[in-house]
């Protein structure tokens, strides 16, 4: 294995084992050397990959973040249509695969959150994916429908685990919840014209 790679792994363990501990314990409860002696790792060991707990949290925030700003860039290249609205769902849910202990990071340290300001550029991520969902002249009640669908894959990564089931099997029938809304969002009469050359949703 290249030295990268073992770096690699190793960020990744150190960001796993902070989120564990900030979930059980608290952000502000939680040190830089708990998190090193639950790794069974020097300080300095941790220091090499994050300076900061800070550090870590901003480094959690901007991995989940790329994948979202690739869907946008996509999505804004695409006709607004239904089709584009229900992939963007789609490709929305596969970002979220392994980011269910960020968001219950999220909910358990809102106060965090808001004073490390990375809840401001999430929260602009959502307003920018709620935008390409909805139509301009979208009536309220559509309008609550986008929002929900994009909601209510964040709040089903927990309310969900409290029902038996196969864990992809519920991740599809949240997304099938918020297809559901998205569509009803955009009833045909609704719809932008549908161009000629966008007969699929380019990759």
């Amino acid at each position: 294995m290249s030295t990268q790679a073992r770096r690699g792994n190793t960020r990744q363990r150190i960001q796993d084992v902070a989120l564990e501990l900030f979930s059980e314990q608290g952000y502000d409860k939680t040190s830089l050397r708990e998190i090193a002696e639950k790794l069974e790792v020097t300080k300095a060991a941790l220091y090499y990959h994050f300076k900061t707990k800070e550090d870590i949290v901003i480094s959690l925030f901007q991995d989940l973040g790329r994948p979202i700003d690739e869907l946008i860039v996509w999505a804004e290249g695409q006709p607004r249509t239904l089709e584009t609205k229900q992939e963007l769902i789609r490709r929305y849910s596969e970002s979220l695969r392994s980011a269910e202990p960020l968001f219950r990071f999220m909910q358990e340290n809102q106060a965090a959150v808001r004073d490390l300001s990375i809840g401001e550029s999430f929260k602009s991520r959502m307003l920018t994916l709620f935008g390409l969902l909805k139509e301009p002249d979208s009536e309220l009640t559509d309008q609550v429908r986008c929002i929900t669908a994009l909601f209510s894959m964040h709040a089903g990564m927990f309310s969900m685990q409290n029902l038996e089931g196969d864990p992809e099997e519920k991740r599809k029938a949240i997304l099938e919840v918020a297809t559901e809304l998205v569509t009803a969002a955009n009833p045909p009469h609704r719809r932008p014209a549908r161009p000629d050359s966008a007969q699929t949703v380019s990759p």
